[in-house]
């Protein structure tokens, strides 16, 4: 074989490719977008550094000519990506939060983290968790950043992801509820599109297709490679977390698709947090043929305003 093509150990098309010499290379999401002002939105952004430690980021996004101490609902996002690609920074992500920014009037921090298999789980976590502190600081209007001081209400915090980001949204949730709380934030509302959950039975309606299986399990356990399996991780199967009734918001609200394979995992989750106890408010909402974060994809078909509209409601009401 040609050394300058060399066959990957692993492949985890469309996402990644690991080589045997360790060398990882991501297909997907390594475009990036500098923070600027979006004119068609009328929102703008800035990055905004919350670790200095690991060099890490949130991409902060304001309504402009919002009012000087003019308190607006904070969505805390979570990118996606499999935990393995992707940035804050990626034009998916950031076109998707200036619309949303703008339909909602709403304040966003945008969190990056380290991906996987460079940092396996519970880099992601940790990041996560890290930033939520930041965020918290400024709950007394002395934090390190003005936007935030000035702006954000606090009392109206809402955690979101796409995908894995949905993942990382609902364990924060849950650490949140049950392990240590966050000083000076209330969370509203639980906002999971289409998120990352698995196991290794297949459940009701689950596809039993071999291959995807496989796939879906095999990139788990490059993701979390100490997991002793994905029907009793709750980092993948939230089904065994013994305190799934701690959630730590009153309300949540979850998006599924026909064409997601991960579908039935989100009507499952659905279905144990209710048999856990948990007594919030929960919605969940079903697009026919639309395939997994597909309102990234296209920001203008009919679902993906839908989308868009749902969340806005869920967030003002």
């Amino acid at each position: 074989m040609n050394s300058s093509n060399p066959e990957p150990a692993q492949d985890f098309s469309p996402l990644f490719k690991i080589y045997k010499d360790g060398r990882v290379e991501r297909l997907i999401s390594t475009e990036i977008v500098p923070p600027s002002f979006d004119p068609e939105t009328n929102v703008e952004c800035k990055d905004t550094l919350y670790s200095l430690e690991h060099n890490l980021s949130v991409r902060l996004y304001l309504p402009k000519n919002t009012h000087q101490n003019q308190k607006l609902p904070l969505l805390v996002y979570f990118r996606g990506g499999g935990f393995c690609v992707g940035t804050v920074f990626a034009p998916i992500n950031h076109n998707y939060l200036n619309i949303l920014v703008s339909e909602a009037n709403i304040i966003a921090v945008s969190v990056d983290y380290r991906n996987a298999p460079e940092h396996p789980l519970p880099a992601a976590f940790n990041d996560s968790w890290s930033a939520l502190k930041w965020v918290a600081s400024h709950f007394n209007q002395k934090g390190p950043e003005d936007w935030l001081n000035h702006y954000a209400d606090f009392n109206r915090v809402f955690f979101s992801g796409d995908s894995a980001g949905g993942n990382i949204a609902h364990q924060m949730a849950i650490k949140h509820g049950h392990d240590e709380k966050l000083e000076g934030l209330n969370i509203t509302g639980l906002i999971l599109c289409h998120p990352f959950f698995w196991g290794e039975k297949p459940i009701p309606g689950e596809s039993k297709e071999e291959w995807q299986r496989n796939w879906i399990e095999g990139l788990w356990k490059v993701v979390n490679p100490t997991t002793g399996g994905l029907d009793d991780d709750p980092w993948i199967n939230p089904a065994y977390n013994p305190n799934l009734d701690r959630l730590g918001c009153e309300r949540v609200q979850i998006f599924v698709s026909e064409k997601d394979p991960l579908r039935e995992r989100g009507w499952y989750y659905c279905l144990k947090l209710r048999e856990s106890g948990w007594r919030g408010d929960m919605e969940v909402i079903d697009y026919k043929g639309e395939e997994h974060v597909f309102h990234l994809e296209n920001l203008t078909c009919e679902n993906s305003v839908s989308l868009r509209k749902k969340i806005v409601q869920f967030i003002n009401q």
